[in-house]
């Protein structure tokens, strides 16, 4: 690599990173102004502890993105399998189109498309819709996770099941779902965070009693930044980048693009 791209590259990671690590660093800052260091300390993070809607919030989140992982890891299984193993059938691309329309669709028009859906169907916002907003954001990237590797199986395990007497069922329980095993947790926990650190989805679908983390965060620094904000963000950021690197490992341990 020449010099010229090193230094390209090393601006481009600072320009991306940098804040963030910024952030990080003040959070253990002992001064109540976020422009002035004042020492290593971890007093925020104990505020940050007992701040009670804070933590309802967290505890908001932290639901919704289990339900909503666990509802697009089913339904996008079932839609990679669809995909992948249902040959040619009416509509195939449209389904394709609707599966995958989330992967590429604004989020502001996703938002304001389900509030206009749950409106029609006079469904109250809160946790209910939220889980439902945030599934359907997972849903097409667990399809194209799991069909990446439903793509590369060999068909050859699953026949010679059925032709010793397996059916279909057995076939998917014992061949099919242990080897796409670890794509189905990558796509969870993909899903699992697209859900946690989703902001503006959740300011459409949200109600009374459904406030998110971000959204939390949101709010309060439109009042102004503080140390405890920082807390909040840095523990956010470490459990999001330990689920995306336990993601990527483990779609990387089947080869999967």
């Amino acid at each position: 690599m020449r010099a010229l791209d090193r230094i390209a590259l090393i601006l481009g990671l600072g320009f991306l990173y940098g804040p963030i690590l910024v952030l990080v660093a003040y959070s253990f800052n002992a001064s109540a102004l976020v422009t002035v260091w004042g020492g290593f300390s971890t007093r925020w993070y104990g505020v940050l502890l007992a701040d009670i809607p804070l933590r309802e919030a967290a505890l908001v989140s932290l639901v919704v993105a289990l339900a909503a992982a666990s509802l697009a890891t089913v339904f996008g299984t079932l839609a990679a399998l669809a995909l992948d193993r249902g040959g040619r059938f009416a509509c195939r691309r449209l389904f394709t189109g609707l599966i995958y329309a989330p992967l590429v669709m604004p989020e502001v028009i996703t938002g304001l498309s389900l509030l206009l859906l749950f409106v029609g169907f006079g469904l109250d916002r809160g946790i209910l819709t939220l889980v439902v907003a945030h599934a359907t954001l997972g849903l097409g990237f667990v399809a194209v996770i799991v069909g990446a590797r439903l793509h590369g199986l060999d068909g050859a395990l699953e026949e010679a099941a059925a032709d010793l007497g397996a059916s279909p069922v057995r076939v998917f329980a014992t061949i099919t779902l242990p080897l796409i095993a670890p794509s189905l947790a990558a796509g969870y926990l993909l899903a699992f965070t697209l859900s946690l650190d989703d902001l503006v989805i959740a300011s459409f679908v949200s109600g009374p009693g459904a406030t998110t983390l971000p959204m939390r965060l949101y709010s309060q620094v439109r009042l102004g930044v503080n140390p405890e904000i920082n807390a909040a963000s840095t523990l956010l950021i470490g459990l999001v980048t330990a689920v995306v690197l336990t993601a990527s490992w483990l779609s990387g341990r089947k080869g999967l693009a």
